[in-house]
């Protein structure tokens, strides 16, 4: 189950990593980003992923002697969630800089933008 977590996670930064560097239209330039960001998101959570793992939750359910050393950390999981949400506010700030390009110029493509250029 881990190797198709991680197989998949790094197809997915490979195939945006392939849209961010390759493609001249901005749109898909931003669909690899997010490509990118969600094959992160899988590869950091298969990471921190234990095998037989239990929840980090002691109570006096459980008791502290029957705890055992296959805890799963938490720290990964909530990088995640926190990275999913600036992930979403990074995509959608992009999406608002293509509209407004696209108003400007009436194209997505990035060549007709020479003007961004050193």
């Amino acid at each position: 189950m881990e190797t198709i977590a991680l197989i998949t996670s790094f197809v997915l930064i490979l195939i945006g990593l392939y849209g961010i560097l390759s493609q001249k239209n901005i749109l898909k330039m931003i669909v690899g980003f997010s490509l990118f960001d969600t094959g992160l998101h899988v590869l950091i959570v298969t990471v921190g992923y234990i095998r037989g793992g239990t929840a980090p939750i002691l109570d006096q359910v459980t008791g502290t002697s029957n705890v055992s050393d296959k805890i799963v950390d938490p720290i990964p999981q909530a990088l995640v969630l926190t990275a999913i949400v600036i992930g979403l506010g990074v995509t959608a700030l992009m999406l608002a800089y293509a509209l407004k390009m696209y108003q400007e110029k009436q194209s997505l493509d990035i060549r007709d933008f020479k003007e961004l250029k050193w």
